[in-house]
């Protein structure tokens, strides 16, 4: 037996048959230890000398010295070639055979950082700068008062020495000395007196708003809904059956533990049923989508280049961090994004868009330029649409062009709706198309995030013109850093900017009005803490995660609550604290009401010492020549641009010529021109009837507006008021108007006894045009009377003692 097992070991060592049992047959002692030992040396120096004639090294022993090698200085010293045999050659042919060299792991190295992300995006927008940006504008104007008001300093001062020229000499010498003591303070002084300090270090007041006990309304999902709020609380992502690629990506973004939006999201995703889903903000809605349609594409690998997955938001900064998040996602797998939002470099996009990227992030508007312009794209082949901020995706604003896009969708799709204020109306949803989605809904549409701390500021009737005054207190006394300040309109964005710039705050601004390189650069400065105040209007409002954002102030309330629970969102994101300070005039008092009793934790109010407020607004007044000095500036700058621009494109002319410059066809759009037109002015001409319709006091302001060039405090705010209630009074006709017919029935909630309406006196024409009596029709078949012909002008008198024709007339007669 113990023959058989060593020659067994032997040939599986490599050893030729015959050499083995040459070996072993030589052998007296074949059962002795020493035999088997001896037995094992010689085939050990037999496969020694197979081995020396092949060129390889063989196994080191247990009891042979090792030989040590000398350590090289460099590391850069190059490897030799690898010298095989012939049957190792032959081995490695069969084995290049069987394998391809061009195979791919589906997972491979990926970025680590979130900055390549935005590479790509950067790379898009237009690299042309104004020649001076406005924080340098402003900078300019701030040296030239402070040189005027040293000037007028030094003016007095000498004034006081013509006056005192009579004074014995060691009096002069001393007020000499005291004059470079104070020139030499001057410029280490602050702004501010010791006076001023003092009224200005007064601390605010806070008071606990009492809160009225809220009624619960029982709000049951109907028929159209699956509800699947309720989740697995143990949930982890290693439980959700992810791949390998996705795990090791989350791990790298360090996602510990799933939300409750993403636990209850993921497993109904990859089950790739409908969903309409709601949760408060920041709470990792864009990874709760992500995660199954990456899984599901990874799972499912296409066979023909295609888009199989659409993501719609309504605005370019929130494309362009989903983008951002979606990519860091798939970073370890084979799947392609692309990014199509307004603002960026249409040619590039038109480029990846042919290589048929399998995820697609856009903003409605660019996507239906791409959809008639570039030929070979188009969405039969989408699997799965997802709109983020969906309540939005589906207001007025952006109806036409969510049914040009749902029109040209592939029918067979999964459909997926996010949002923190998200509608459970079926006739909302039901322009989507939705089959049997199911409802989750981990936060209510009006919750706010759970460590966030609102507090509210109260604006007297006659003090509506403090609202500026308050907020430069507040950035200036209590919230220095990590601040997004809110407005309602893009004009007092801007003033805003240029005021808290004067006062020697670092600033930005983000509003529609800016130009795309300038939006990123502002978000940019501010996430990486080169500014600390970010003025924004309702862009900015949705979506953004900017981390680190302490505190947002409201300048005024938004148009509904949804408008406001998304914007406080900009703070206390994924389990953080944070704080919102809102200020709340006579006319925005009901909203506020709402808030408090919706809110959980208790809602504190505010209360600035008003010495602190005069002093600002004091402050303010003095400074409105350096904002028009501001805005001069700019105004100029824009006219040189605008001259420059016109002088270019001239220039282009004449060298190219006019048939090269009209070689480019013009760019499609699914509404013509006038339609758009059309479409602007009746929404315009809505706003202005809504705003004004009953409304004396309305009329007045606008009257008086345009009267005067300059807006007051009051009127600026007033005015920004007057946008919020123009919003809310529209929403609520919309709300009011007649539903459409569907072909989805409605459960409509059972209506009292129908009142009894006034019947519409008819016209006389409706009246012959409608009755059918025996009487009627005989008259109409008879004809018209003699009376009737001779009201009416008609023939009705003889000539010549007859009628001018034989008709039924002369028989009636």
């Amino acid at each position: 037996m113990r023959t058989r097992r060593v020659r067994a070991r032997l040939l599986r060592r490599g050893f030729r048959k015959a050499e083995v049992m040459s070996a072993v047959t030589t052998r007296a002692s074949r059962k002795s230890k020493v035999g088997l030992r001896a037995v094992l040396i010689s085939g050990s120096n037999c496969l020694g000398n197979m081995l020396e004639e092949l060129g390889f090294i063989g196994t080191i022993g247990e009891d042979d010295e090792v030989p040590v090698e000398p350590e090289s200085d460099s590391g850069d010293e190059e490897e030799g070639p690898i010298v095989l045999g012939r049957k190792q050659k032959a081995l490695q042919k069969t084995r290049n055979a069987d394998f391809n060299p061009d195979f791919l792991f589906t997972e491979k190295e990926g970025m680590y950082d979130g900055s390549w992300a935005m590479a790509d995006v950067m790379s898009q927008l237009k690299k042309k700068r104004a020649a001076t940006t406005l924080d340098e504008k402003i900078e300019k104007v701030r040296k030239k008062r402070k040189t005027e008001d040293k000037e007028a300093k030094s003016g007095k001062s000498e004034k006081e020495k013509e006056a005192k020229e009579g004074s014995e000499p060691e009096e002069q010498e001393d007020l000499e000395g005291k004059d470079e003591e104070g020139s030499e303070d001057e410029e280490s002084e602050t702004e501010y007196s010791s006076a001023d300090e003092n009224i200005l270090t007064k601390a605010d007041t806070l008071k606990v708003k009492e809160r009225k006990k809220k009624k619960k309304k029982g709000q049951e999902a109907g028929g159209f809904f699956e509800d699947a709020s309720q989740y697995d609380e143990n949930l982890s992502f290693q439980d959700m059956n992810l791949s390998r690629p996705l795990l090791k990506a989350i791990t790298a973004m360090n996602f510990k533990q799933p939300t409750p939006i993403q636990k209850a999201c993921i497993p109904v995703g990859l089950l790739g049923k409908d969903i309409c889903a709601c949760a408060a903000t920041g709470t990792g809605k864009t990874a709760a989508f992500a995660l199954p349609v990456l899984e599901r594409l990874i799972y499912k690998p296409r066979q023909a280049p295609v888009t199989r997955v659409l993501v719609l938001v309504p605005t370019r900064e929130l494309g362009i961090q989903v983008h951002s998040v979606t990519k860091q996602l798939a970073q370890f797998c084979n799947i392609t994004t692309c990014l199509a939002v307004g603002g960026l470099d249409v040619k590039s996009q038109e480029a990846a868009l042919r290589a048929a990227p399998d995820v697609l992030i856009a903003t409605p508007g660019r996507l239906i330029d791409h959809l008639h312009n570039c030929p070979s794209f188009h969405l039969s082949s989408i699997e799965v649409l997802i709109l983020d901020e969906a309540d939005r995706m589906l207001d007025e604003y952006f109806e036409e062009q969510m049914k040009e896009i749902i029109r040209m969708c592939s029918h067979h799709r999964q459909t997926m709706l996010f949002s923190a204020t998200m509608t459970d109306e079926v006739k909302d949803l039901a322009s989507v198309s939705l089959k049997n989605p199911v409802r989750i809904f981990v936060n209510s549409n009006t919750d706010v995030a759970p460590f966030l701390r609102q507090e509210f500021i109260r604006i007297r009737p006659n003090r509506e013109g403090d609202r500026e005054a308050i907020v430069a207190a507040l950035l200036t006394r209590t919230f220095t850093d990590h601040v997004m300040l809110f407005t309602q309109t893009k004009k007092q964005a801007h003033r805003m900017h240029i005021l808290l710039g004067l006062m020697g705050l670092q600033v930005g601004e983000l509003h529609g009005n800016l130009s795309q390189t300038q939006r990123l650069e502002a978000l940019r400065r501010f996430k990486d803490e080169q500014i600390d105040i970010l003025v924004a209007t309702d862009v900015a409002a949705r979506g953004l995660d900017i981390e680190g954002v302490k505190t947002v102030i409201n300048f005024t309330m938004p148009n509904t609550i949804k408008h406001y629970v998304h914007r406080v969102g900009r703070t206390a994101r994924a389990g953080r604290a944070g704080r919102s300070v809102s200020l709340v005039g006579e006319e925005e008092r009901k909203m506020l009401k709402e808030i408090v009793k919706a809110a959980k934790a208790p809602v504190k109010a505010r209360i600035l010492p008003q010495d602190v407020i005069l002093k600002f607004r004091d402050k303010i007044e003095k400074m409105e020549k350096d904002v028009y000095a501001v805005l001069q500036l700019e105004a100029e700058e824009k006219e040189m641009q605008q001259s420059e621009a016109q002088i270019n494109t001239a220039k282009r002319l004449l060298e190219k010529g006019k048939e090269a410059s009209n070689h480019e066809p013009e760019r499609s759009w699914f509404q013509t021109k006038e339609e758009r037109k059309k479409e602007k002015i009746a929404k315009a001409l809505q706003e202005f009837d809504l705003a004004l319709r009953g409304k004396k006091k309305r009329k007045k302001f606008m009257k008086d507006a345009k009267k005067k060039g300059e807006m007051t405090a009051e009127e600026r705010s007033q005015f920004e008021i007057l946008k919020a209630q123009m919003f809310a009074e529209r929403l609520a006709k919309r709300n009011r108007r007649a539903k459409r017919a569907r072909a989805m029935p409605e459960d409509e909630p059972a209506r009292g006894p129908a009142k009894k309406q006034k019947q519409v006196k008819k016209s006389v024409f409706d009246e012959e045009l409608t009755n059918t009596s025996k009487k009627a029709l005989k008259q109409y078949r008879a004809g018209p009377s003699f009376e009737e012909r001779k009201q009416l002008g008609l023939p009705h008198q003889r000539r010549g003692g007859n009628f001018k024709s034989k008709s039924r007339y002369k028989r009636r007669k």
